[in-house]
């Protein structure tokens, strides 16, 4: 009992610090895309927040997984070091009696790796499509914030109104600078309002001036109206697609298993079947070499666990592409990470030695000794 209870509060406090460091150096990174997007137009700067936390959910089992295996290493190493593995070994705890523990900690953390891996996932990435694509189907003036220059969908617009009417589609002090078929134009006005006609959105301008001229031309020509519209948008929805295999839930993928959607279902069961290997490997691979620093081990651990989320990636593409058949990359990939893991810790728990083994030498007789001498 004291030899798995102390290892747990270990574990236990190694992982929530490292999960903590690994949460915001990720939501970090997803802040500034996010950000980068937003300034792009692809997403709406109001939902900012919102699709930053969705992104980081869909990454949570990525983390998860990291952290887990980072504080199973790190822990194990340290009990090298300060040579309590030597006082366990000693009181008859063999290195494969550390998996019961080990598992019994993480499992909470693999089946949370697991259901989120395979149900949340698709959830986050249809959230955040669903978002965009909204965002997507506005219309020009829709986006456009009071006091602010905002560029069109399609880059060649700039528009600006100084503020909109409460409850109303309309605005005054309307400024439009376009660039089109080879013109360029800077239209203003006191007022415009919204109309919405068929499938189009039109701005109706009223009592305004509009300066034009061709591109590379000192022509310019100036016109002044009483009402003037501009084409902004469409209000239609865009066309039906076929959903993308990472927005399609796990059972859908079940139902329809095209190569596409197999590897995509074969991607998630990595997720969680990486991270139950993982845990073994870090008991297999988790050692101190008193020449090295600390670093060393933790670059290591990082290397093979950036290999293993690779070769992952890999195998979906293998997939996708009819390399490789669903069972046979399951069996291939992860069997096969399982058994090298196994053995080596089946190696180092027996304390296997490969290689050659000297022979022994037969003991001198003293007379022989002596006739040497």
């Amino acid at each position: 009992m004291l030899f798995q209870s102390s290892i747990r509060k270990e574990l236990a406090r190694s992982f929530g610090a490292t999960l903590v460091v690994l949460v915001t150096i990720v939501m970090t990174i997803v802040l500034i895309r996010t950000l980068g997007q937003a300034s792009k137009g692809s997403i709406s700067p109001q939902d900012v927040m919102l699709y930053m936390a969705y992104s980081g959910l869909g990454r949570l089992p990525t983390i998860l997984t990291l952290a887990l295996f980072i504080a199973l290493v790190s822990t194990l190493s340290r009990m090298y070091r300060d040579s309590e593995m030597a006082v366990w070994f000693t009181s008859g705890q063999g290195l494969a009696g550390f998996l019961r523990p080990l598992f019994h900690f993480a499992w909470p953390v693999l089946m949370v790796i697991s259901l989120m891996a395979i149900f949340v996932w698709p959830w986050t990435n249809q959230q955040t499509r669903d978002m965009q694509s909204r965002y997507q189907q506005r219309g020009d003036l829709d986006r456009i914030t009071p006091g602010v220059f905002q560029e069109s969908s399609s880059g060649n617009r700039v528009f600006f109104i100084d503020r909109d009417l409460a409850g109303e589609q309309a605005s005054n002090n309307v400024f439009i600078a376009a660039t089109e078929k080879g013109k360029s134009s800077v239209t203003t006005a006191q007022s415009g309002r919204i109309e919405t006609r068929g499938d189009a959105q039109f701005l109706m301008l009223s009592n305004g001036q509009r300066l034009e001229n061709e591109i590379g031309k000192s022509a310019l020509k100036i016109s002044d109206f009483k009402e003037y519209g501009v084409k902004t948008g469409s209000t239609g929805l865009l066309g039906e697609t076929p959903p993308e295999a990472k927005l399609m839930s796990s059972r859908a993928l079940i139902k329809d298993p095209t190569r596409g959607n197999l590897g995509e279902l074969a991607w998630r069961l990595g997720l969680a079947l990486s991270a139950i290997n993982l845990v073994v490997v870090a008991l297999a691979l988790s050692s101190v070499n008193p020449r090295g620093g600390r670093s060393v081990n933790m670059i290591f651990v990082v290397l093979a666990f950036v290999v293993y989320n690779n070769l992952v990636n890999l195998g979906q593409n293998l997939i996708f592409v009819g390399l490789i058949g669903f069972g046979q990359l399951l069996l291939a990939l992860h069997g096969g990470v399982l058994l090298l893991a196994l053995a080596w810790l089946a190696k180092r728990h027996l304390n296997w030695r490969f290689g050659r083994r000297q022979r022994a030498r037969a003991p001198v007789s003293p007379v022989q000794a002596g006739g040497r001498a």
